[in-house]
């Protein structure tokens, strides 16, 4: 068995419900559970962080065998390193922020802290909040608050489960910049329930697909949303997440260049200085493809591509085009008609087209 990474083997009749999941996953990052409601995405969080007691279960995380199959070992969740954020923050309503920080740093010796007090209200952002009594926060502030008292208990496995689905819009927001910075900044493996794509498509690098109790795919990020045969492409919100440097901003127009493996897009300027690393999500519906290229027009970004395949859409009249741009890919949501009229067949050269305005 490998030091590093976690593998667990999960297997068991609950209720009406079986769970068979086995896992080999990244040991940082943050590793996406993504599938529909009742997928069973929470009760896999539940196992491992001990709550929910499988027979056949085999936990192993970064160096530290939790749970044996044959049940000599059980590791009980008091002793596991484990940061568990739910959907509601649960703070100690009779704490102030400071104080709800202070209790996640309480329950280590000074010796064994991985994580600085400064480091996780940095990467938080709630240095501003320290004297606030819980009451007079927003959701959105709620649940920075709780992952950053999850981290100063130092976990070994941070797990989140859902924890932007009781948040509007607009607190969403609000959050996900530094929900973001936990896939470039911690060293610390992340494992994020949740069904909203777009969610996916920000903060995970790696991403594993539950559907009924069983894992139907797992990998890469980019090679989860470009892959035809997966549910995980159907829906409004198909598209690709591209990873690329801020090569040049535009002030004047208030544009920014990413350079990426393959090309560079024109996009909105989101504020990343030059040379940052920054994600770019294309959506299918914002991607035209053409057989020549076209002449001048509204739309900023033409990029020569090479048909890998086509896949039915998410309704009759459409179709699901996977590109190859370099060593990128993207993908484009067209009708079959169109598909039709310009022999669209695997293997041809295309140019595809999209809108800066679309991208940020």
């Amino acid at each position: 068995m490998t030091p590093e990474g976690i593998a667990a083997r999960l297997r068991a009749s609950l209720g009406a419900f079986d769970l068979d999941v086995d896992l080999h996953l990244p040991g940082r990052g943050v590793t996406a559970l993504f599938g529909p409601s009742g997928a069973g995405k929470t009760t896999v969080l539940r196992c491992l962080a001990g709550l929910q007691r499988v027979a056949g279960g085999h936990v192993f995380v970064n160096g530290e065998l939790w749970q044996e199959a044959e049940g000599a070992i059980f590791v009980p969740p008091h002793r596991r390193a484990i940061g568990y954020v739910f959907q509601e923050a649960n703070l100690f309503s009779h704490l102030d922020v400071r104080g709800n920080l202070a209790f996640g740093m309480c329950r280590l010796a000074p010796g064994r802290r991985r994580v600085a007090w400064e480091e996780a209200i940095e990467m938080l952002g709630v240095g501003p909040l320290l004297d606030r009594r819980v009451a007079t926060l927003s959701g959105g502030e709620r649940q920075r608050v709780a992952i950053a008292r999850a981290l100063l208990c130092s976990p070994r496995l941070l797990l989140l489960d859902e924890p932007l689905a009781s948040l509007d819009a607009p607190r969403k927001q609000e959050i996900l910049p530094y929900l973001e910075r936990l896939h470039e900044e911690l060293a610390i493996p992340v494992l994020y329930v949740s069904h909203a794509q777009e969610e996916i498509a920000r903060i995970a690098d790696h991403v594993v697909l539950v559907q009924e109790g069983r894992v139907l795919a797992h990998g890469p990020l980019a090679q989860m949303l470009t892959s035809l045969d997966l549910p995980l492409r159907l829906g409004e919100d198909a598209g690709v997440v591209l990873q690329g440097q801020v090569g040049v901003q535009e002030g004047e127009w208030h544009l920014a260049r990413v350079d990426f493996e393959g090309g560079s897009l024109w996009v909105r300027d989101g504020g990343a200085p030059v040379g940052r690393t920054v994600r770019v999500r294309i959506l299918a519906r914002d991607v035209s493809v053409a057989r020549e290229r076209p002449g001048p027009s509204s739309i900023a970004n033409t990029l020569p591509a090479v048909l890998e395949g086509l896949a039915t859409g998410d309704h009759p009249a459409l179709l699901l085009a996977r590109l190859q741009v370099g060593g990128s890919f993207l993908l484009a949501r067209l009708t079959r008609r169109s598909a039709q009229e310009l022999q669209l067949t695997p293997g041809a050269r295309v140019f595809v087209q999209v809108k800066a305005a679309a991208l940020l």
